[in-house]
């Protein structure tokens, strides 16, 4: 039964090691490592527990009726599987990250749309060297001093330099 649920829910390491940054290769082995060591050891365990001999106990333990009281409630006890609560959670998260991950997605092929428009206009721009003063305060807004506002040099405000 061990060995049936270790193969379920098998790691693809390799898929794996393709997301691990070379300064933690070491931390992904020994995390490998740990991984393969618990895995042969459920694999090596059997299916069913050995059954207990009750005939041995009760030669061997001198108590009347103390191994029949054990092996009743031995026999009596139902231990349940534990219940999966977290998997319906991290399906939820999953889905709101997709969601996340698709309008960033889409926000991004947006600024690179707007990005392309801006290196075309650089690209369509004469050279710096050929500009006059005009031209390149007309292509740059920023560069445009106003000398009517702030009249002394240099001619815009210190907190904006």
């Amino acid at each position: 039964m061990a060995g049936r649920r270790v193969a379920q829910k098998a790691i693809d390491w390799m898929a794996f090691a393709e997301y691990v940054s070379p300064d933690n290769r070491m931390k992904f082995n020994a995390l490998k490592t740990i991984s393969d060591t618990i895995s042969s050891r459920l694999t090596s365990l059997p299916e069913k527990p050995p059954a207990i001999d009750w005939e041995y106990y009760r030669r061997t333990i001198a108590v009347a009726g103390l191994v029949d009281e054990f092996e009743k409630k031995f026999s009596a006890l139902k231990i349940p599987m534990p219940v999966d609560t977290e998997t319906a959670k991290i399906d939820a998260q999953e889905k709101a990250t997709e969601k996340d991950a698709i309008a960033y997605v889409d926000a991004s092929k947006a600024r690179v749309v707007e990005y392309e428009k801006e290196l075309e206009r650089y690209q369509n721009m004469i050279p710096f060297e050929l500009m006059t003063w005009e031209e390149l305060n007309e292509a740059f807004h920023e560069t445009r001093l106003d000398k009517e506002k702030h009249r002394y040099w240099p001619h815009k405000p210190i907190t904006d330099m």
